[in-house]
């Protein structure tokens, strides 16, 4: 399994932005769909993005769509999500993490088989 440490949380107030990060290590980081996900207290974790082994195929859940962008560099082994016009709604930890397939975007948290330890991310006035 691949190991993600995620980076780049943090305190910011509404419409602000904010970029984490993702690096992996310790395997064949394009091996792997990536993908980002939260968990608001008292909430389940949801899936808020993720991207293809390749780059050239994503998802977004529809309330971020238009406001996040997920990308990946393999020669980096990174992967990124940029948050734009944050809300205090998106206020959540959020996961990197990974699932070793090559045939799609996986959207369930049960195929993510390497997750990172999360980052806070505060949106708040």
């Amino acid at each position: 399994q691949v190991r993600l440490l995620e980076s780049g949380g943090g305190f910011v107030q509404p419409g602000e932005s904010l970029t984490l990060s993702c690096a992996a290590s310790g395997g064949t980081f394009s091996d792997y769909a990536m993908g980002w996900f939260r968990q608001a207290p008292g909430q389940e974790r949801e899936l808020v993005a993720a991207i293809s082994w390749h780059g050239t195929v994503t998802y977004y859940k529809t309330s971020v769509k238009t406001r996040f962008s997920i990308s990946r560099d393999n020669t980096k082994n990174t992967a990124a999500l940029q948050m734009n016009g944050l809300r205090p709604e998106d206020t959540a930890v959020y996961y990197c993490a990974g699932a070793n397939t090559k045939t799609n975007v996986p959207r369930s948290e049960s195929d993510y088989d390497s997750w990172g330890r999360g980052t806070q991310v505060t949106v708040s006035s």
